[in-house]
């Protein structure tokens, strides 16, 4: 069963169930996954989906943090709802020290590595993780590991 058809299926439920938060949720995931296959001329497959959802999740965590700074913990707290249904539907994300082990074997398989190489470091464990892992957290860890060298 691929991703959308799992969505589409919880949105059958969630409308039937009448719970408006997660119908609306799903609506826009759709809209964000029709959209996309508008636009590209190749066939939408799961990894293109995760894509969106990784999108519109990131989308989220952006509109958190922006609505907290405002002081706007309603609008926040729905953001956080939205994002909890989104993580759903997205592979399982790796841990703070998996990420970092992944890391250390990309930079010792490169050889010798400093802060200059740090895009080439990220190019690598992003094609990597794809899906996988947050890009802020991944680069986050790559500057701690090529500065401590």
């Amino acid at each position: 069963m691929t991703i959308l058809t799992t969505i589409e299926s919880d949105l059958k439920d969630a409308i039937k169930s009448k719970n408006e938060l997660l119908s609306s949720t799903l609506r826009m995931l759709k809209s964000d996954i029709m959209y996309e296959k508008t636009k590209g001329t190749e066939d939408l497959t799961d990894e293109k989906i995760i894509e969106v959802l990784t999108r519109s999740a990131k989308r989220r965590k952006e509109a958190i943090t922006e609505y907290e700074k405002a002081g706007r913990n309603d609008l926040a707290s729905k953001e956080k709802q939205e994002l909890e249904i989104i993580m759903k539907y997205l592979p399982q994300q790796m841990s703070e020290a998996e990420i970092a082990a992944h890391i250390d074997t990309v930079i010792a398989s490169m050889g010798t590595i400093n802060k200059k190489d740090m895009g080439k470091v990220m190019g690598q464990v992003m094609k990597d993780l794809k899906g996988k892992a947050d890009g802020q957290l991944v680069k986050q860890i790559v500057q701690n590991k090529l500065e401590n060298l």
